[in-house]
């Protein structure tokens, strides 16, 4: 029996640590220039050419059609919520390498503090298509 607990317990304390218990920041995704934001999309399979940029303000408090896309953020990963109230930039661009039906397609990435906060590829009429970058 002895044998049996000095078996179990080192491997209970390897094994608990990963059950989920606390939650693991968000990975960082640093986007403050051309190059990093132009990599952020080429680092998912998108080919994409920046066209405009703009300020913004991250919704303080998210309206039912806005949660659709934190929803979004949050299955990619990224840290939208935590921004929600602040000031960022949104940068618009044209995917090259993804056009289903002709459709031009961009793509959007908002930036807070230099970091990856939302992005999203969507037709450019905004409504037949949108889906996560990732």
């Amino acid at each position: 029996m002895n044998k049996l607990l000095s078996a179990v317990i080192p491997a209970a304390a390897l094994i608990l640590p990963s059950c989920g218990i606390k939650e693991s920041p968000t990975p960082v995704t640093a986007v403050s220039d051309v190059t990093q934001r132009i990599s952020y999309f080429a680092s998912h399979g998108w080919e994409a050419e920046e066209i405009s940029e703009r300020d913004i303000t991250v919704p303080a408090e998210f309206s039912d059609t806005y949660l659709e896309y934190v929803r979004m953020q949050d299955k990619q990963g990224l840290p939208l919520r935590k921004y929600a109230g602040r000031a960022a930039k949104l940068f618009v661009y044209e995917i090259k390498n993804y056009s289903p039906d002709n459709m031009k397609m961009l793509a959007e990435l908002i930036v807070c503090d230099d970091t990856a906060a939302a992005s999203m590829i969507y037709s450019e009429d905004g409504v037949s298509l949108r889906m996560p970058v990732s």
